[in-house]
């Protein structure tokens, strides 16, 4: 009698185990089944929401069902970052990531709420970019030389905007202070947008920002390129020198630009939101857009994009040190 059972309970393990493999197939085939959103962890105008915005049509043509971009600002990026994860995990709610989400906040936060390593999924990295130091018109030095003079001779006058304490404005500029031997005070505000917004409004005189929405301003003439964070000089500012050319290359950082998904998401679903976003990353027109920018088109592996994030947080960890930075 206990064999028999024993084979019955053996036969209906045996026949579920298909039914539950068909089922997340047939889960993965369903999705998406509605609108996605795409939460945006800054204030619109900065460069997370310019990449989000240029990739979401494309991406929402690949997957079938529109995507929508929604802006989430907030300490750092932490509480659009918190509103992803703590979402339904099955691929309707994604985020981008950035060196702010995944690396600079959570190493100068430690009760941020999250593990970028275990809370996020990563997708693929979508960009990367150049970062820039830029003044407004109104500073006494137009050239990296005369830049770190002005501070040298003045230091605590001259003050920085970025895009939240524990972003990746604040913690690179952290980085370049302790090793250019300059101080300024860091002002943070909600969002790359807004700190911009009062640089070119002459309320900050620095900012080190994105250059996709940096680049604009500098071609106006309404901020002034200093110093930028790339492999080498840039075709829009021929004439502005790399952090390596100066002589710090440490700083020469990119930022990236990502999609990451909650944990617990599938993996055919994320194996279908990577495949949209590389076909969405392929059309010329998404290309140039986000070329133009003075971006660079990414599209890596999952994999790819987890151990550069892992990178990037060891980085600021060890600014977070030196400096002996901590939440304002």
């Amino acid at each position: 009698m206990q064999r028999s059972r024993l084979a019955v309970l053996a036969a209906i393990g045996a026949a579920a185990l298909p039914l539950s493999l068909g089922s997340t197939a047939a889960f993965a085939q369903a999705f998406p089944n509605k609108p996605v959103r795409l939460i945006v962890p800054f204030a619109a105008g900065g460069t997370t929401d310019i990449i989000a915005r240029v990739v979401a049509p494309g991406l929402g043509a690949a997957l079938g069902q529109q995507v929508v971009v929604e802006n989430k600002g907030g300490a750092g990026g932490a509480i659009g970052a918190l509103e992803m994860i703590k979402s339904t995990p099955d691929g309707h709610v994604l985020g981008m990531a950035t060196v702010s989400t995944t690396a600079a906040n959570p190493a100068i936060n430690p009760t941020i709420g999250y593990d970028p390593a275990v809370d996020f999924v990563p997708i693929t990295n979508l960009a990367a970019t150049p970062n820039v130091i830029a003044v407004h018109p109104s500073f006494p030095a137009r050239d990296y030389k005369g830049f770190v003079a002005e501070l040298k001779k003045n230091p605590g006058k001259y003050s920085y905007a970025s895009s939240g304490t524990g972003g990746i404005g604040h913690l690179q500029t952290e980085l370049y202070k302790s090793l250019a031997g300059v101080f300024m005070t860091h002002i943070p505000y909600r969002g790359a947008g807004p700190a911009l917004n009062d640089t070119v409004a002459g309320q900050v005189p620095v900012i080190f920002d994105n250059m996709p929405s940096a680049l604009p301003f500098i071609k106006d003439g309404k901020l002034i390129a200093i110093v930028v964070a790339a492999p080498q000089r840039l075709a829009q500012l021929p004439n502005v020198p790399t952090f390596k050319e100066v002589g710090l290359e440490p700083v020469n950082r990119m930022a990236y630009y990502g999609l990451v998904a909650p944990k617990g998401t599938p993996k055919a679903v994320i194996d279908r939101i990577g495949a949209a976003a590389k076909k969405a990353l392929e059309d010329p027109t998404v290309r140039k857009r986000i070329e133009d920018t003075g971006s660079i088109v990414i599209g890596n592996s999952p994999a790819e994009f987890a151990a550069q994030t892992a990178a990037e947080l060891k980085v600021y960890q060890d600014v977070v040190k030196r400096q002996k930075l901590k939440l304002e």
